[in-house]
């Protein structure tokens, strides 16, 4: 996306991550945002900012680990819901079916995996994502499974796609004003 904060692009008038907040906040308890930089950039979210974990691995698995010890602060036995901020068409039922599989359990669809579309429990997570590798392999490790979901009928949009370059976010917009 040319460098941009992906969290804050435009997609029918709303930043990204405020359709992921939309569509997960009836499904879960509490709700954070993982993120490095200014967390004032989203304060109007209401919820609070975890930065990467310093003592643990870089990259997703980073904001996992803070994750998870953000949850463990809450509960000793919470589980973990985790999602781009770049995927603003997540399913309604995400929680539910992702919470009906044996734990971790990430969403599949399309046959393609998406390993951080994923419900983890979070003292399992915290616990194993310090060894660092990708969250494909953090589910491996934890003996995760996958959910499948049916492929989005022609024309609806795809509940997994990531918004990561102009061409799909362009694709989003018609999406949204197809309704």
């Amino acid at each position: 996306m040319g460098g941009v904060d992906k969290a804050m692009v435009g997609l029918a008038g709303r930043p990204l991550i405020a359709h992921v907040v939309a569509r997960l906040a009836p499904q879960v308890a509490a709700m954070a945002i993982s993120a490095n930089g200014d967390p004032a950039r989203f304060a109007g979210f209401g919820v609070p900012v975890l930065a990467d974990a310093a003592d643990g691995p870089a990259g997703p698995l980073a904001g996992l680990l803070a994750g998870a010890r953000w949850a463990l602060s809450a509960h000793p036995r919470a589980w973990l819901l985790s999602a781009p901020c770049d995927v603003p068409f997540l399913p309604a039922d995400l929680v539910a079916r992702l919470a009906a599989a044996r734990l971790p359990a990430c969403a599949c669809a399309g046959g393609r995996l998406h390993p951080l579309v994923a419900l983890w429990p979070a003292r399992e997570l915290a616990a194993a994502a310090g060894e660092g590798g990708s969250a494909r392999a953090l589910l491996a490790r934890l003996g995760g499974t996958s959910v499948a979901w049916e492929a989005p009928a022609e024309g609806a949009a795809d509940p997994f796609a990531n918004v990561n370059d102009p061409a799909a976010l362009a694709a989003a917009c018609r999406s949204i004003a197809a309704g």
